[in-house]
């Protein structure tokens, strides 16, 4: 008995799958894995941090594989316009150690406002949005209020005759001046002492009440503070690719072989 066997159509089955299967396969199961990771991350933020903000929630950004390019990355996206980039808001909490300014510490800086080596926290006085952050357009205010814009912004300062205008509505009993009943002033308290402010923290303060004497903190100046490290990224996305890399590649390679077996029907 002779028996016969056409092994072309096994050879360009199998020229076919290391061409254009297997690659579309893996590439399906590195994505996969790298949501996963991004959702992890997600939730690692949401677990470490006290109420993120959707821009940094949502920064977890996935560079998807192709079957020509057969990597997958999670990063921080940077979703453009003036704001700071996510990667630099979190750089001390990912790699530990000391957090770099704010743009509007920065602001403050040039102006002579914050000192050299300090950085702003919010007082009791305040107004913060529901992550508990300072409000931004009250510092945009605060920002054009003591004309701390800078050169390049002197549009966005408000000018002496802006405040005077503004100020009459907050005019008192005795003639003080206000800016709706709430004046702000910077002081550097202890580190310079010998005028207006000295006994203070170092900050920003309002004054308001009968004769201007209701002193309130706004904003303080601390030292450069110092942050452990809390966001491991590698670690968490490690877990998931340990966790979960070997099932969805099965699972990306068996979706594959049916739209492969559907095609061939």
């Amino acid at each position: 008995m002779r028996v016969t066997f056409d092994t072309a159509a096994l050879k360009a089955l199998s020229a076919q799958l290391r061409r254009d299967v297997i690659p579309r396969a893996t590439a399906r199961g590195l994505n996969n894995v790298a949501f996963d990771a991004r959702k992890a991350v997600q939730q690692e933020m949401r677990d470490v941090f006290d109420r993120p903000t959707p821009f940094i929630t949502n920064s977890p950004f996935v560079t998807q594989a192709t079957p020509d390019r057969l990597a997958s990355k999670v990063s921080m996206r940077y979703p453009g316009g003036k704001g700071v980039e996510p990667e630099s808001v979190l750089r001390a909490e990912i790699t530990g150690g000391p957090r770099r300014l704010k743009r509007f510490e920065i602001l403050l800086d040039r102006a002579g406002i914050l000192p050299k080596g300090y950085f702003a926290v919010p007082g009791g006085k305040a107004p913060l949005d529901a992550y508990g952050n300072i409000r931004a357009a009250f510092i945009v205010k605060l920002i054009s209020y003591l004309q701390a814009f800078g050169e390049q912004g002197y549009r966005a300062n408000m000018t002496d005759k802006r405040r005077a205008s503004m100020s009459k509505a907050g005019k008192t009993d005795r003639g003080y001046r206000t800016i709706g009943g709430v004046q702000y002033f910077a002081t550097h308290g202890r580190l310079r002492g010998g005028h207006r402010g000295s006994h203070l923290e170092p900050g920003i303060w309002s004054r308001s009440g009968l004769h201007g004497m209701k002193l309130e903190p706004v904003i303080l100046f601390v030292r450069q503070p110092t942050y452990a490290k809390r966001l491991d990224i590698e670690a968490v996305a490690q877990r998931v690719v340990d966790a979960q890399g070997a099932r969805q590649m099965a699972r990306a390679l068996e979706f594959e072989l049916r739209k492969l077996g559907g095609a061939a029907r």
